[in-house]
């Protein structure tokens, strides 16, 4: 990946729905070349998704979840990702081992998806942290 892919992704991860067209002003290349680029980021796995960011009126929230030492953190990483209202779910380092970010109805829905967390016996801790506002990173 050089700098041309960084910069494409910088501009999808903004707006997916971003024209070629537009993307290729922007970075000046053809579009053409953005196509064949996002194409191949798509084919490498680079790019898993694309999706959509909701402004719902939900209540979002980071659970950070510790697990038993000697568990797999992949195999409830993948559980969890298959729960509704769990948007990402992050194997990370340091005290928690998994987070998810979450993008519920409201607070009874997000208490809901901490219990059946803690309901598994893999888990040994939640912590949980309201998100208030978000905003991107980096400008392209």
């Amino acid at each position: 990946m050089d700098d041309l892919d960084r910069q494409i992704l910088d501009i999808l991860r903004r707006d997916a729905r971003t024209p070629y067209t537009e993307i290729a002003s922007q970075v000046g290349t053809s579009e053409g070349t953005v196509r064949n680029r996002v194409e191949r980021l798509l084919d490498e796995g680079i790019i898993e998704r694309f999706t959509v960011s909701t402004r719902t009126g939900n209540i979002k929230a980071m659970i950070e979840i510790s697990v038993k030492v000697d568990v797999d953190t992949t195999e409830v990483s993948e559980e969890m990702a298959t729960w509704e209202q769990v948007d990402f779910v992050w194997q990370v380092s340091g005290e928690e081992d998994v987070v998810l970010i979450v993008d519920a109805a409201d607070t009874g829905a997000v208490n809901q998806l901490i219990t059946r967390a803690r309901e598994l016996d893999e888990v040994q801790d939640t912590k949980t942290r309201l998100i208030l506002d978000e905003r991107l990173g980096r400008a392209p």
